[in-house]
């Protein structure tokens, strides 16, 4: 069985996009918005996919404060990581915000919250699994 990490600050859009992808995707899901958490899920290759909070505001890596960009961002140029594909999730849904998020950050996808089409946010993750 496939399973997706959720990276999300908010509990509710956590509960919510793990009901949707257990119930009506099959898939198993994990949840953190603990970056080292993150980081070492990632290089254990036991998830499948990432969907990735933009803004996340209480995310610390290192000391430093980072979002959901940057975290990409590291995934990608680690060589254990880098294949591993990422959905940037995010409520900021300006013109122009979707190619600026996948081209800064090197993610494999985007979706805009609220989530309103369930079966269109499925079929976008298991086009990626």
């Amino acid at each position: 069985m496939k399973t997706v990490l959720i990276v999300e600050d908010d509990l509710i859009n956590a509960r919510v996009f793990s009901k949707i992808l257990t119930k009506r995707g099959g898939l198993e899901v994990k949840h953190t918005e603990n970056v080292e958490e993150v980081m070492s899920i990632a290089q254990t290759g036991a998830i499948h996919l990432i969907l990735m909070d933009v803004s996340l505001s209480h995310s610390v890596y290192q000391g430093k404060s980072v979002d959901g960009i940057k975290i990409t961002q590291m995934l990608k140029s680690d060589p254990q990581t880098s294949k591993l594909p990422i959905i940037l999730v995010t409520a900021h849904a300006m013109e122009g915000d979707r190619e600026n998020f996948l081209k800064q950050s090197g993610a494999d996808g985007y979706i805009s919250k609220p989530v309103v089409d369930h079966q269109e946010f499925i079929d976008q993750i298991v086009a990626l699994l």
